[in-house]
């Protein structure tokens, strides 16, 4: 199931890019599922795209968002 307030979706997915996601995320400390989730909104950062995190709920604290981390690799 998924968690309150987010969003279920069955992906179908290249099982070597699987393979690549399940190996970073263990890296990471993430799960697989929490790592997807990093690696898009990640992605829709740095095209500026990223929507706008909610009060309710957020885990963006500040230094923690894919921005900061990106904003910290360009440095």
């Amino acid at each position: 199931m998924a968690s309150p307030g987010k969003k279920a979706y069955p992906l179908r997915i290249d099982p070597a890019l699987w393979a690549a996601i399940e190996r970073l995320a263990a890296q990471e400390l993430r799960s697989a599922n929490a790592q997807v989730e990093f690696l898009l909104r990640e992605g829709l950062a740095r095209r500026g795209r990223l929507p706008v995190p909610s009060e309710k709920g957020s885990d963006a604290a500040p230094g923690n968002s894919p921005e900061d981390a990106a904003a910290d690799n360009r440095s």
